[in-house]
Order: C-alpha cells, then structure tokens, then sequence
C-alpha cells in the first residue's frame, strides 16, 4: 500500500465512513421510515431462523461493544482496575474467539438458510447479499487475526490499535503512522470494518438503531388501559 493510500484509509477514511454512517441514517430516517425495518423473513420460512438470528446477534452486538471498550479504554483505566497490558491481550484474544465463532456460527445459518430456500433467495435484494457476504469476510480476517495477535502476547499489538482509535476519536494527528507497522490482516480487517459502517445506511442494517432506541421502554411511564 503506497504512503498516500495508507494515510488516506487510516487518517481520513475514519472520518468519511461515520459520517455517512451518522447523516445517512438520519436522511433514511427522515426520507423513507417506511423502509426503517429489518424485513424479516420468519413468514416464507422459518426454519433454523431462530437459532442463526439469535447466534448472529449475540455474537456480532457483542462483539461491536468489545471492540469498542477496549479500543477506547486508555491503559491507566485498566491498569487502574489491575489489569496488565499481557492479560488484557489475553482475555481480548480468548473473549473475541468465542463471540467471533458464535457469530460465525449464526451468520453461516443465515447465509445457507437464504441460500436453499427459493422463496428466500427470489425476495432478496442485492444490498442483503453484499452485507451479508461483507460481514462474513470482516469476521473471517478478525478470526484469522487472533492467531496473529498469538504471537504478541506482550500487548503491544493491542496498544497500537487503541492509540490509533483513541487519536481517531480524538481528532489528533499521527494516526496514520501508528498503523504503519502492524500486520496486513488487521489493516485489511480494520478498513473493510469501517466500510461496513459506510455501507450501512443503504441496507436493513439500519434496524440496529431501532433496537438501540426501545432501550427506552424501559424507562417509560406505565400505559393504564381500562376495559370499556
């Protein structure tokens, strides 16, 4: 990858794929809600949907939410709490195995599902293919990655990749440079991730911020319904 190229995906291309992740969802919000949905497909069949759903989205929430966390935590939070920089390396490389496969396991379900039913595969649309297939192989390089992080078991792996968040959410300079020396796989794995966020807005992926919005009900004054 040319130094124009490496500079672009990981100093610029951060900021270009939250933002259409961000206002392309508000202008779908706002211009087809009608289309605001996950288009489930329980009605033409619902065979092994239950188990590849529920596998697919325990794995990959969880997974987003441990990225998320432990790209973001600053080494004095955790060292704080008695974590040393060897034994989070090690519970984020046991922790993402485990989700990574669960979530490997749901969305291989999903895939072959869609794939063998004829009433399912006629009323797919292109977008459902490419998140589905995208998905797969940003999974496949994170699992393919975690034998690579293996062989840093010091950690100083992981805290390149947390600088390089922390300086992207941070609007600070030297994040391209920070990416300069970590292996390919991650690189690959980090900008197809981002892609995903871009391609987002334009797919039934959008159904996530509904899920994130009933959170609150939970909150929400009780509703008295008297029978007439």
């Amino acid at each position: 990858m040319s130094a124009y190229l490496h500079h672009f995906f990981f100093a610029v291309y951060p900021y270009i794929a939250l933002a259409i992740f961000l206002f392309g969802s508000l202008a779908r919000f706002e211009r087809d809600q009608y289309t605001w949905k996950s288009d489930s497909s329980q009605l033409l069949k619902r065979g092994a949907l239950r188990w590849g759903s529920n596998l697919f989205h325990i794995g990959i929430l969880s997974l987003f939410f441990t990225h998320l966390f432990g790209l973001l935590t600053p080494p004095a939070v955790y060292h704080a709490l008695g974590l040393s920089t060897e034994l989070k390396q090690l519970m984020a490389v046991v922790v993402g195995a485990i989700l990574g496969l669960i979530c490997l396991a749901g969305l291989l379900i999903l895939i072959y599902r869609r794939m063998s039913e004829p009433r399912l595969r006629a009323t797919s649309r292109v977008s459902d293919w490419v998140t589905l297939i995208w998905i797969l192989i940003v999974l496949s390089l994170g699992l393919l990655s975690i034998l690579t992080s293996a062989e840093h078991k010091d950690g100083s792996l992981m805290l390149l990749l947390g600088d390089w968040a922390q300086r992207i959410v941070t609007f600070r300079a030297g994040a391209a440079e920070v990416m300069v020396g970590v292996p390919w796989v991650y690189q690959v794995h980090m900008v197809l991730g981002m892609t995903l966020f871009l391609i987002f807005p334009f797919t039934r992926l959008v159904h996530v911020w509904s899920g994130f919005a009933s959170v609150g009900y939970l909150t929400r004054a009780w509703q008295l319904v008297r029978s007439r």
